[in-house]
């Protein structure tokens, strides 16, 4: 099946036609930036460094650059040079001081012509799924106040979503990316870990173990060019759906699912279906322990990472690095074993399908001022499977909630292939 025109190969269009220029376009971007109600959706930007930026890429043309022109934002735990990061806390802002080179991330970014249009809102430390932050306020979504973003990449997806950026650079450890892209209606794109070679030089990690760079945008067929620029994947030039293997879920693991998002999963099961995709359930009861080692593996690695600074954090993230610290050598490599055995079992389960598709997130929103103390694990259940085996995942935007297209490790490219034609 043939991919469509994207949104960016468009604009690419109107740039090779003459029909506007990236100063133009990032004129359009800088007037709708910080358009929620928190004025937060980016912690740095500096509007003259961005409009030198659109001029320089004028006066060097379009030559092959893919993101020529394009407005991008840069989740702000990743270093631009002359620029803060903050990590999402006010603390390290100060104590990081001002950046003197680009992270590879933005390098990439650059190099292939993006116009970064500022560094974006997240979760503190990238250690949250909501989006609140207690240093900079809580990312509300530009088109609803009443309603979270999502976290970690808050501000990420809320500037997908205010046209402020076409795509944006955020990051996926238990569901960063995902979860906001769901919540707010748009398409998400999380590597496999095996993809994260060099693309971490000048970004903030929290779980090395498994953190992902990743990308939220708004047209599913931006997607293998986005890829691309970060991760230097193969074109797959079509994807045929007719054939696929495709498993979902039981009932039995979707219990907790939100009858809107249920309703999302099933036009999308019967679209595959229609096109001639096999689609089964499987039993997903051996997903259930995985939160009980994620978690602390997460914490353990990230503790090691802010050792010293705990007490500059919010209490319930200083909680969670508290506990990861008291984590003992003996434990810690049963936790590690436990991680392998199911990665073993991932693997496996690849034997019987081609892919696999769930919720993203149990609800399709997530109130903005509620108490969320329960919201983390709730949607966790559904994220850190995919997480703990290091797979790759698209966020696919639904009528209500998104949903989770998981492929093989290592198979980004016929991933994204595939979600561009959907």
């Amino acid at each position: 099946m043939p991919r469509k025109t994207s949104a960016i190969a468009s604009l690419r269009e109107q740039y090779l036609h003459g029909e506007t220029d990236p100063a133009e376009q990032l004129e359009f971007a800088l007037a709708r930036a910080n358009r929620n109600a928190g004025r937060n959706v980016y912690l740095a930007q500096d509007a003259e460094w961005s409009r030198a930026e659109a001029r320089r890429l004028r006066r060097e043309g379009i030559a092959e650059k893919p993101l020529w022109g394009v407005p991008v934002s840069l989740k702000d735990c990743f270093d631009l040079e002359g620029f803060r990061t903050s990590c999402g806390s006010r603390f390290y802002r100060e104590e990081h001081g001002i950046a003197t080179r680009d992270s590879a991330v933005a390098e990439r970014l650059r190099a292939a012509g993006a116009v970064i249009v500022g560094k974006t809102h997240l979760h503190q430390l990238a250690y949250g799924i909501t989006g609140e932050n207690k240093d900079f306020g809580d990312c509300v979504q530009p088109r609803d106040a009443a309603r979270l973003t999502g976290g970690s990449s808050s501000g990420a997806a809320a500037s997908v979503q205010e046209g402020s950026a076409m795509a944006a650079i955020g990051t996926d450890t238990g569901g960063s990316v995902r979860v906001p892209a769901a919540l707010c209606g748009l398409a998400g794109y999380r590597s496999s870990i095996t993809r994260q070679g060099g693309l971490w030089r000048g970004g903030a990690h929290l779980a090395e173990s498994f953190d992902t760079v990743g990308w939220l945008y708004g047209d599913l067929a931006d997607g293998p060019m986005l890829a691309r620029v970060l991760f230097d994947l193969p074109r797959v030039e079509e994807a045929e759906i007719a054939g696929l293997r495709v498993g979902v879920p039981d009932a039995q693991f979707l219990r907790d699912c939100e009858a809107d998002v249920l309703a999302t999963l099933r036009r999308q099961c019967d679209e595959f279906e229609a096109s001639g995709a096999v689609v089964k359930t499987f039993d997903a009861s051996w997903w259930e322990p995985v939160f009980g080692f994620f978690a602390p593996i997460q914490a353990s690695e990230a503790a090691a990472l802010h050792r010293g600074h705990f007490a500059e954090f919010e209490p319930a993230i200083a909680a969670r690095l508290a506990a990861g610290e008291a984590l003992d050598w003996e434990s810690a490599a049963d936790l590690h074993f436990q991680l392998a055995a199911f990665r073993a079992q991932m693997t496996a389960l690849f034997e019987r399908f081609d892919y696999l598709l769930l919720p993203c997130s149990p609800m399709s929103m997530l109130a903005a001022g509620a108490d969320h103390i329960e919201t983390r694990a709730r949607i966790l259940r559904y994220t850190t499977p995919m997480s703990a085996a290091g797979l790759p995942v698209v966020a696919l935007p639904g009528a209500a909630g998104g949903l989770q297209l998981v492929g093989r490790l290592h198979g980004d490219a016929e991933l994204l292939a595939l979600s561009a034609v959907l």
